[in-house]
């Protein structure tokens, strides 16, 4: 808790400022001595300060390149007194998101970190392999200093395996939410060592397929180096993930103890562990894994994942066709009416979803997105009811004009094998796409299927007695507690992303598609029960009831969506860049220029909530995309422009930025390589950060430039953008680009546009964005910073 109060005292901690680069590497380098000095003699402390410079290309954000210059890490390595030749890399960073203090992320995972690092030198007994402390000081520029370490350090050779210490909230429990690529026996290091487990290869899955707007560091340690490793990440409260509201006292002494346990045994595992020296040996396959209840966790291999899905579906189909096969001589009908089944609760599920996600999209046109972001049961009362009434109606409709003389015994037996069918296609085609997350269809065809064979004779004699209820549902428990707490785990992470997805995403139809999935999967088995019981009409009356209520106060207006409560904030994200533009034309001349306080709002919902408290901000001061310019002419400090296609930004008129350390950007040379090739080479000396993009004009192509690994990486829409950060003292940055042109180029053949951030010191706010941040609400988190944007043609 110390350590965690100290670095967060010490204010944000953007890349390049004296706090990040300065106040908190002296503290921790103040505090590693302290350690050092104290350690036994068992073990030998190094420390060192890097400061790397260099550039790659990721497909994070639609793809772009970045490049830094003398940012810091602080590294930190623990080995026997006679030394190591293998290591393993425990992961945090120091820096923060502009105007955060950055608890969570990530300064609790430093906090932990030293106290893992002082523990272990204080122990007697020696390590078998080193464990090296990484402090890296830039992550929040998109993964700078974990690939200047892994990519320059010499320590980084003897790194075989790692663990990166993430949050994508504040505080709670620590979820493992990726690991390897492959490797097993990282899993396995983690299920024997972790005293508090909490892990699930279906966050894994989720994280990997790129719904969720985020990457961490090991992504870097994984294609970069080559290393295999754990990623782990604070997940409760993200609401006030990347907020001023994310300070030390927020993060509960029991969060702090919890993960410092659990990354203190598996450390400690690793470095004493035969196989960390052969990591590459143990290469083979991936791994299931799940927590149950935070319990234990279960991993096996995914190839004997595969084998257990493949059987458990086959037992399920051979249990299916003796069903059609009884009697042989009615065994065209019985599939028949199967398969009936099997499409009208496929058809039941298809009706809901389309019927709830128009609810959504309605909520959402009339202007109440997310009036469940501060009270969440009202995305249960609204879309949940729905989703349960909708289910019941359609079957309850079968039942009535399709099904009327049929014996309804007969009926809930039917549909509990079309509700097992559907389970078992599922676990066979989520098995041959390759997916871990299988093992869920596994438990929703082998539980229910079990409870059906010990129950079957109790229900052919007697019917739906309070026996066969009872037994029915104890048979289910397993699925259902099971997919109860992974969709806790789910709905924990992501209904706050809701709030910082962009304006594109329409959140009501993510979320109602959320619990509408889940509202099918929970009541798959209970859709035979509709057919057994006499009658549904108080159900659905009152499930309709709730309803109705719920979209009537809904479109009333009266669940504000955001809170300022001190306790637990739920904030609107807003950032403003007052910012300076000038267009230049092929000759250097300033042909337009204008400024303004440049208006984001990062949800759905844009600026509505706030135009009644600062009228000025309101749709008549949308801005415009500026076709002829790369990336809108607009200065994008990352390239997040697609998350806003539909113009949900504003530009409000203010007088022009005059920084007083102003952006240089100088061509210093034009060669022509061949004869249709041209290098033009610049020279860019400013603030720590700055946003480059790139748009060959007609008929021209960039072939080549000095950044990355010499290929032009596009983002989403053509363009190139180029994220450059520095630490202190860092020289000019000079690069050079390479042009295929065509043989006429009178229009020029590339426009360069440039764009300087100003996130700390005494350019970081004007008096009028000052003036205007201080109006927002205390429902908002307002980010602002001033920049300067200047295009320049070729």
């Amino acid at each position: 808790r110390g350590y965690l109060d100290n670095i967060t005292a010490i204010g944000p901690r953007t890349v390049g400022s004296p706090e990040n680069e300065v106040l908190a590497v002296n503290y921790l380098l103040e505090q590693i001595r302290l350690i050092e000095r104290e350690s036994t003699d068992a073990h030998k402390i190094s420390v060192d300060i890097q400061r790397p410079t260099g550039s790659f290309s990721i497909d994070f954000l639609g793809g772009f390149t970045s490049y830094y210059a003398n940012i810091t890490n602080v590294v930190v390595k623990l080995e026997p007194r006679n030394g190591a030749e293998h290591a393993v890399l425990s992961n945090c960073h120091f820096d923060s998101v502009p105007n955060t203090p950055g608890a969570s992320d990530d300064a609790v995972s430093c906090a932990v970190m030293l106290e893992i690092l002082n523990t272990l030198s204080k122990s007697s007994e020696p390590l078998q392999h080193a464990v090296i402390f990484l402090f890296n000081g830039a992550e929040e520029n998109i993964l700078q200093a974990s690939h200047g370490f892994i990519t320059q350090h010499e320590w980084a050779k003897s790194i075989r395996a790692f663990i990166n210490l993430e949050a994508a909230g504040v505080g709670g429990k620590e979820l493992v939410f990726q690991t390897g690529p492959e490797n097993p026996w990282l899993v396995q290091a983690y299920v024997v060592a972790a005293k508090h487990p909490f892990a699930s290869v279906v966050a894994q899955e989720i994280f990997q397929s790129g719904v969720i707007p985020a990457d961490t560091d090991f992504r870097i340690y994984r294609d970069f180096g080559n290393v295999p490793g754990i990623d782990l990440a604070f997940i409760e409260n993200g609401y006030i993930y990347h907020t001023k509201y994310d300070t030390s006292d927020r993060i509960l002494i029991d969060s702090i103890q919890r993960a410092g346990d659990n990354i203190l045994a598996v450390l400690k595992y690793l470095a004493t562990s035969d196989k960390l020296a052969k990591s590459f040996e143990y290469r083979h396959g991936n791994v299931v894994f799940f927590d149950v209840l935070g319990l234990f966790v279960l991993a096996y291999p995914a190839r004997v994942g595969t084998i257990i899905n493949y059987i458990t579906a086959t037992i399920a189909f051979l249990y299916l066709s003796k069903k059609v096969l009884q009697p042989k001589t009615r065994a065209v009908h019985n599939l028949k009416k199967l398969l009936a089944a099997f499409g009208l609760t496929l058809a039941g599920w298809v009706c809901t979803l389309v019927t709830v996600l128009v609810v959504a999209a309605f909520v959402s046109a009339i202007g109440r997105s997310l009036s469940w972001y501060t009270h969440f049961y009202v995305s249960v009362f609204l879309y949940g009811t729905a989703a349960a009434a909708g289910l019941i109606l359609v079957h309850t409709l079968a039942k009535k004009f399709f099904y009327m003389n049929m014996n309804e015994q007969y009926l809930g037996d039917m549909f509990f094998d079309a509700s097992l069918m559907v389970w078992s296609v599922a676990l066979a085609v989520i098995t041959q796409m390759g997916l871990c997350s299988a093992f869920i269809c596994t438990l929703w065809v082998a539980f229910p299927l079990l409870a059906k064979l010990m129950i079957h004779r109790e229900f052919s004699q007697k019917g739906a007695t309070m026996k066969f209820v009872m037994m029915y549902m104890l048979g289910m428990f397993v699925p259902y507690l099971y997919m109860m707490y992974l969709s806790w785990t789910v709905f924990e992470m992501f209904t706050p992303i809701m709030g910082r997805s962009g304006s594109e995403i329409l959140p009501d139809v993510v979320l109602a598609g959320f619990i509408v999935v889940i509202t099918m999967i929970l009541s798959s088995y209970f859709i035979n029960i509709i057919y057994l019981v006499k009658s549904t009409k108080a159900t659905l009356i009152t499930l309709t009831t709730v309803f109705v209520v719920t979209l009537i106060l809904v479109c009333s207006g009266i669940f504000f969506p955001y809170s300022s409560d001190a306790a637990n904030p739920k904030p609107k994200r807003v950032f403003l860049q007052h910012t300076s533009r000038r267009f230049h034309d092929l000759d250097g001349n300033v042909v337009r220029s204008d400024s303004g306080i440049w208006i984001n709002g990062f949800d759905y919902n844009g600026i509505s909530h706030i135009t009644p408290h600062i009228p000025e901000i309101n749709e008549s001061i949308r801005t415009a995309c500026e076709e002829q310019a790369p990336f809108c002419g607009l200065p994008w400090i990352l390239p997040v422009h697609f998350m806003f296609r539909w113009v949900k930004n504003w530009y409000l008129p203010a007088p022009e930025v005059f920084p007083r350390s102003p952006i240089l950007f100088k061509l210093l040379s034009k060669e022509l390589m061949s004869r249709n090739i041209v290098r033009l080479s610049f020279e860019v000396s400013g603030p720590s950060h700055v946003s480059l993009y790139a748009r060959p004009r007609e008929g021209s192509a960039l072939s080549s430039w000095s950044l990355g690994d010499g290929v032009p990486v596009a983002s989403v829409g053509g363009d190139y953008f180029v994220f450059y950060a520095r630490g202190l003292r860092a020289a000019p940055w000079r690069f050079w680009l390479e042009l295929a042109i065509p043989e006429k180029h009178s229009d020029g053949i590339i426009s360069l546009a440039v764009a300087a951030h100003y996130f700390f010191g005494e350019d970081q706010k004007s008096p009028q964005l000052y003036a205007l941040l201080e109006r927002f609400p205390n429902w908002t988190f307002s980010s602002g910073w001033c920049c300067t944007y200047d295009l320049f043609v070729f």
